[in-house]
C-alpha cells in the first residue's frame, strides 16, 4: 500500500474510524452530496422553474384529504368517517359548493384562494391491484407495469435536461426512491447525527484519497457539498438529531425546509423528492381529530416551511404531493380504511393554476363505485405527471412519451394545470 494511504488509515483509525467507514463519515459530514462548487451561478437549463414532489406512502384517505360533502351520498357513504360539514365544529373547509379540506390543513387552505392550490380527485394510477410495492413500484417507474423499469420517470426525464455536468435532481432522506433513481446524476440530503468532520482531517483524507478514481472523486463532491451546504443553510442548521435520528412529521417538516432553501439557491438543484409515511390507516383513523388530522396537520406544517425557504423561488415552483392509491369509501370494522383505488392529488406553488378542484366526479352511492366500494378512477395521474414535465418544466413531448413515460400515449397530459 502506498505509505501515505497506510498514514491515513493509521491516522483514521487513531480517531475512531475503519476504512469502511471513512468515506461515509466524511459524506455524513457533509450531509449534502454532489453539490456544483461554491461560486458564480452556472446556466439554469430549467429557466428558475423548481418541482418538489412529496411521495405520500401507504395510501392517503382521498376523501379525508379533500371530502365530497356536496355530494349527496357523502355521509351516508363515509359513515362515522365523515367530517362535519363547512361552517360547523369541526367542519371541513369549503373550497366550493362540492369540495372541502380536511380542517387540519388551515395552513394551506389561504394558497387555494390566492390561486396557488388545485386538487385533482378521483385519480389513480392505471394499477387496479391493492398492493403498496406494486402501486409504488407503478407509480415511480413510469411504465405500465409493476417492476417494468429499474429506473425512475423523473430520473430519465432530468436525463433529458441539458445540465453540463450539472446535477438537477435532489432526494430528500435516507434512501434515494425509485423516482429518481437511474442513470442522470442526482444529489441526496439527509440531516446527520454524525459529529461534524474535522475540516484539516477532512481535506488530509481528500488529498490522500485524490488519486483513487472510486474514492476521490466521491469525497471531493462531498466536501464541495459541505461549502455550499454551509453557505446556504448555516454550519448548524438547527438539524442536530438525537439518538435514533428523525422519524415522520419531524423528519418531513426538517426535510422540507432543506429542500426549499437548496433549490432556491442559485447553484442549486431544481427538482426535489420528499417521502412521508404512515398513511396506511386501516384502525383508529380519526376524522378531525386523530391520527389523520395529525398527519394532515404536519403535511401542511411542511409544505409552509418549503414556501417560506423558497422565497421569492415560490413564484416559479411547483409541488405535486401524490399517494400510492385511495381507501376504501366506506369505514371498516377497526375504525380505519382499507386499501381502494382512486384518491386525491395535490399541487401548489406559484406556478400552478389553482383555486380550483379538477374532477370528472364520478358520485359516492353504491351503484357509482368501482368495484362496488372504492371511488371510481375518472383521471389517470400519468396524465398529471405528463402536465408537469410539459408545462411546468417544459420538456418535449418526445421525452416525455418516448422516454419518461413510455407506451402509455393513451394518457394524455392535463391541460391547464399551470400558468402560462
Amino acid at each position: 500500500m502506498d505509505a501515505r494511504l497506510e498514514a491515513g488509515h493509521d491516522e483514521a483509525k487513531k480517531r475512531g474510524y475503519s476504512r469502511r467507514n471513512v468515506l461515509g463519515t466524511a459524506l455524513a459530514a457533509s450531509a449534502l452530496v454532489a453539490f456544483p462548487a461554491v461560486g458564480a451561478a452556472a446556466a439554469d437549463p430549467l429557466a428558475g422553474r423548481r418541482l418538489i414532489v412529496v411521495f405520500l406512502r401507504g395510501g392517503l384517505d382521498g376523501l379525508a384529504l379533500a371530502p365530497a360533502y356536496g355530494d349527496p351520498a357523502y355521509t351516508e357513504a363515509r359513515g362515522h368517517l365523515a367530517l362535519p360539514p363547512p361552517g360547523s365544529a369541526g367542519g371541513a373547509l369549503k373550497l366550493d359548493g362540492t369540495f372541502a379540506l380536511h380542517p387540519a390543513l388551515t395552513a394551506i387552505q389561504p394558497w387555494y384562494h390566492a390561486g396557488e392550490l388545485a386538487l385533482v380527485h378521483a385519480v389513480a394510477s392505471a394499477h387496479r391491484g391493492r398492493s403498496h410495492f406494486e402501486a409504488q413500484d407503478l407509480i415511480e417507474n413510469g411504465t405500465p407495469t409493476p417492476y417494468g423499469a429499474a429506473d425512475g420517470w423523473l430520473n430519465r426525464a432530468l436525463g433529458a435536461v441539458t445540465s453540463e455536468g450539472r446535477r438537477l435532481g435532489l432526494a430528500l432522506g435516507h434512501t434515494t426512491p425509485l423516482l429518481l433513481r437511474g442513470p442522470a446524476p442526482v444529489m441526496a440530503w439527509s440531516p446527520s447525527n454524525f459529529p461534524k468532520g474535522d475540516p484539516d482531517f477532512l481535506a488530509r483524507l481528500a488529498d490522500l484519497y485524490e488519486g483513487d478514481r472510486v474514492l476521490g472523486p466521491a469525497l471531493a463532491d462531498a466536501l464541495k457539498g459541505q461549502a455550499l451546504s454551509a453557505e446556504v443553510m448555516g454550519d448548524g442548521r438547527g438539524m442536530k438529531g438525537g439518538r435514533g435520528g428523525y422519524r415522520g412529521l419531524q423528519a418531513f417538516r426538517i426535510a422540507a425546509k432543506a429542500a426549499g432553501e437548496l433549490l432556491a439557491a442559485a447553484n442549486g438543484p431544481r427538482v426535489a423528492v420528499i417521502e412521508l409515511g404512515g398513511w396506511d390507516s386501516h384502525a383508529n383513523q380519526g376524522t378531525s381529530e386523530g391520527q389523520i388530522a395529525a398527519l394532515l396537520e404536519g403535511l401542511g406544517e411542511g409544505l409552509v416551511a418549503l414556501k417560506d425557504a423558497l422565497g421569492s423561488a415560490w413564484r416559479t415552483s411547483a409541488i405535486l404531493a401524490m399517494t400510492e392509491f385511495g381507501r376504501m369509501v366506506a369505514p371498516n370494522g377497526t375504525g380505519g380504511t382499507d386499501h381502494g383505488t382512486a384518491g386525491a392529488a395535490l399541487l401548489a406553488g406559484g406556478a400552478v393554476n389553482g383555486g380550483r378542484v379538477i374532477a370528472d366526479w364520478p358520485g359516492l352511492a353504491r351503484g357509482q363505485l368501482f368495484e362496488g366500494r372504492d371511488l371510481k378512477p375518472t383521471a389517470d395521474l400519468r396524465a398529471v405527471f405528463k402536465a408537469v414535465l410539459r408545462d411546468h418544466l417544459r420538456l418535449a413531448d418526445a421525452a416525455i412519451e418516448d422516454r419518461a413515460f413510455p407506451q402509455s400515449r393513451a394518457a394524455r397530459a392535463l391541460d391547464g394545470l399551470f400558468r402560462a
